[in-house]
């Protein structure tokens, strides 16, 4: 189950057309360091088993010691005793670090981007003006248009009552 859940996650974060080279790319490390935490997890925990004094003897802890060093954190409640055990860690920092620089400027290149387009690309509002005129002008025009049919039908069924008179 686990493993097609984690394909179509990650065909909908990749593989839409539609979607912006920013939000690929902050979808695509996203994904790699969800799969960096996954995998560090279990390194740790196999380059620490029967270590003396090793506190990551759990994946679940590993996991919490994995997001911790991902993120920079550090709470220091656990810490790998074993050289691969930190080797593992120095890993995890690198690419943690990395990952959340690349969604970083990849949403902060979005949101410039987006404020640019506003502010530089008037003609699209002013499309969106000329359009609404357009709108309100063949309202106005309708509404006269109903009104002359309305007077003229009133007129010709008067002038068909005065021909029914005589």
């Amino acid at each position: 189950m686990l493993p097609g859940f984690l394909t179509r996650a990650v065909g909908l974060l990749l593989g839409r057309e539609g979607r912006s080279l920013h939000l690929k790319a902050a979808g695509g490390a996203t994904a790699v360091l969800a799969v960096t935490m996954a995998v560090g997890s279990w390194a740790v925990v196999a380059a620490e088993h029967g270590a003396r004094n090793a506190n990551l003897t759990s994946y679940p802890k590993a996991l919490w010691w994995s997001v911790e060093t991902a993120t920079t954190v550090g709470y220091g409640d656990f810490y790998p005793v074993t050289l691969w055990g930190r080797v593992v860690g120095a890993v995890e920092m690198g690419i943690g670090i990395t990952t959340y620089g690349m969604v970083t400027a990849a949403l902060a290149t979005w949101f410039v981007g987006r404020d640019h387009q506003r502010r530089h690309h008037p003609a699209r509002s002013a499309e969106r003006e000329a359009r609404a005129l357009r709108d309100d002008a063949a309202r106005v025009l309708h509404a006269r248009f109903d009104r002359l049919e309305r007077m003229l039908a009133a007129r010709g069924s008067a002038k068909d009552a005065e021909g029914d008179i005589e």
